[in-house]
């Protein structure tokens, strides 16, 4: 609702939202160029013509899909996470999105191959995904890589992650919607950790305590420049 003039109150159609960029400013002549007068390395020209809607940083935009991935390489996090994917939960895009926006090193995905994609909004074609058939492939793979696992649940025996010491290289280990983590998840992780509550519910939406989980790593060990 807004006011007219008069002060009376107005019901006004909200336009639909332009994601994203048009056209290059100017057309062809002004696209960036090399001295040469190639189109500049990072830029792509299906996108400089038509225009680019993609869920990107602005920083990205007209930007080629392996220039933003390489450029991305070049400053990814130690922090790796992995989701059990035994039910295809709907809430595995929704972790891999939130993994994206903290720019993870990169994400695993231990059981199916196959997961629900959707809830990600594409964002996992800008990141590296590793597929472990079995609980003790990606603990294997943790100890051939130095990774420190921490299973996130809330379980008897669990430590507060507000009071945990994350460490640098850690890989942190989600569990479905309900059941949570598997018992050789558990039984398998240097430490298990739990996010304090103070309300009623017994536990948090899945997506919820991951990005919650992520960002207490990124608090501990991110660089912020911007």
């Amino acid at each position: 609702m807004t006011r007219d003039k008069t002060g009376t109150d107005e019901t006004v159609a909200t336009a639909e939202r332009t994601v994203g960029v048009g056209p290059w400013p100017g057309g062809e002549k002004h696209w960036p160029r090399t001295t040469s007068g190639d189109i500049a390395a990072p830029y792509d020209p299906e996108l400089l013509a038509h225009g680019d809607r993609r869920n990107v940083d602005d920083r990205y935009r007209y930007w080629r899909h392996d220039a933003i991935v390489a450029d991305l390489d070049t400053h990814r996090h130690a922090l790796h996470i992995a989701v059990e994917n035994w039910e295809h939960d709907f809430n595995i895009g929704s972790i891999i999105r939130t993994a994206n926006a903290f720019n993870v090193g990169a994400f695993h995905i231990v059981g199916k191959r196959r997961w629900n994609r959707r809830g990600a909004m594409v964002t996992d074609r800008y990141q590296h995904e590793h597929h472990h058939a079995h609980v003790s492939d990606l603990l294997d793979w943790a100890r051939a890589h130095d990774y420190t696992v921490l299973a996130v649940d809330n379980m008897p025996g669990s430590v507060p992650l507000e009071t945990f010491d994350l460490p640098r290289r850690a890989l942190m280990v989600f569990g479905q919607e309900g059941p949570g983590l598997s018992e050789p998840a558990l039984t398998g992780a240097d430490a298990i950790l739990h996010i304090t509550q103070f309300g009623s519910t017994r536990s948090l939406n899945a997506g919820a305590a991951a990005a919650i989980a992520m960002h207490a790593w990124v608090r501990a060990h991110a660089t912020i420049t911007r």
